[in-house]
């Protein structure tokens, strides 16, 4: 018999951290208590005046086909806020809605890349553009992050080495997933520098673009030269808790945006119609319940990294965006005499009930990686139950009783 697959589904990958939580599921129903740190969904309701306005939209009628490229008015009021919120004016050309944020990805990627094109892009990072450069016949080129005293910033010099003539993409996440990085200035526009140096087209990544404890957030659409060569991966998940409605977007230019609504009649025909009256409310409407959703995100950040970083054998650097931790459990790691990222993972969920994905669960370490990290979603789990699973991995680490002197 013939192979029955096509041959190009060895390289496609998978989102790990679902495989993470089926594990923690299993455990779960063997009668142990989860403290679930591993997947970035979000346990806070959507807010109200949101969901009120999708069920009027279906309540109206609003639950047939509608444009591929999304309903003007939604079109219209993103154009409008991320071009207000960036300082660049984009109108509803430049929008193409889409069922969730992942769609912009692969059509990026589609749109943009030949077969054997190179096209980088961050790792430790999100394991989907990954996937979705090797499966379109794209050539990975992985950059890396360096630790500093005030969090990880981009290695320079390994992106650097890795341009070469075939070179096209740059994917760029600020705001990132799953470190927390953030780009000052300097280092955002060294990446439009370079970007336009080497005639590359951008896709940003800004899911967590409006997840910021203070400040106010920096898009490199607003650097001079970027706008025409950069493609915002919008979602309404995260500002909205908003995870499994699928709604999200690509911003970009026009002409581009053409692409992306040939790909979109293509893969989905249309995104939900009803739940595009809900993104409107989100953008238009009250925002009190967005705000709710930040500031309890915030007092679960405060929560876990005031304990993180007080346990001993752990080091700590607490970003100011998204809602992930990305610790330093090297010593930690140790001690323990793990003998690699998935049995110092499983060790910890039998003997604590903690779950949490491993820096592996964001690609495959590049060689000059000596330290091990780990990350803490706390999008998904009460302070009270980050204070009770926190103590628990703190008695399990003072079980290995040398930790305490490293």
């Amino acid at each position: 018999m013939k192979d029955r697959f096509a041959s190009r589904l060895k390289d496609l990958g998978t989102e790990t951290a679902f495989a993470v939580s089926q594990d923690a599921a299993e455990f779960a129903a063997e009668g142990n208590k989860v403290y679930p740190f591993h997947l970035g969904d979000i346990n806070i309701p959507t807010p109200a005046n949101i969901m009120e306005a999708a069920n009027r939209a279906m309540r109206d009628g609003k639950t047939g086909y509608n444009p591929s490229v999304g309903i003007p008015q939604l079109r219209n009021a993103l154009a409008d806020l991320a071009g207000s919120e960036r300082g660049v004016a984009y109108n509803r050309e430049n929008v193409v809605i889409q069922p969730g944020g992942k769609p912009v990805i692969p059509k990026f990627i589609q749109s943009l890349m030949n077969s054997g094109d190179g096209v980088l892009y961050p790792n430790p990072g999100y394991p989907i553009y990954e996937s979705q450069i090797e499966f379109h016949g794209g050539h990975a080129l992985p950059y890396g992050f360096i630790s500093s005293s005030d969090g990880f910033k981009i290695d320079r010099e390994r992106v650097e080495s890795l341009i070469g003539s075939n070179t096209r993409l740059f994917i760029y996440n600020n705001y990132q997933n799953p470190m927390g990085a953030e780009s000052d200035m300097d280092e955002m526009e060294w990446v439009a520098e370079l970007a336009q140096k080497h005639d590359l087209w951008v896709l940003s990544d800004e899911a967590y673009f409006e997840i910021q404890y203070s400040g106010k957030p920096k898009s490199i659409v607003s650097i001079p030269g970027m706008k025409e060569r950069t493609v915002i991966l919008y979602t309404f998940s995260k500002t909205y808790a908003m995870t499994g409605w699928r709604l999200g977007a690509a911003i970009g230019p026009g002409e581009l945006m053409k692409v992306f609504a040939k790909l979109s009649v293509n893969d989905e025909s249309c995104t939900n119609h009803f739940i595009q009256y809900g993104g409107i409310e989100a953008l238009t409407g009250n925002q009190s319940g967005a705000e709710v959703i930040l500031n309890e995100l915030r007092r679960r950040r405060d929560s876990l990294a005031d304990i993180l970083s007080q346990m001993e054998g752990i080091s700590l650097f607490t970003p100011n965006s998204t809602f992930y931790l990305f610790p330093d459990v090297t010593d930690l790691y140790c001690h323990m005499e793990a003998q690699s990222y998935e049995d110092f993972r499983s060790k910890i969920l039998r003997a604590t009930g903690v779950s949490f994905c491993t820096r592996e669960h964001f690609g495959t370490p590049l060689p000059n990686e000596d330290r091990k990290y780990i990350r803490f979603a706390y999008s998904g789990i009460t302070v009270d139950d980050i204070k009770e699973g926190m103590n628990r991995l703190n008695e399990y680490r003072r079980s290995f009783n040398s930790v305490a002197a490293v």
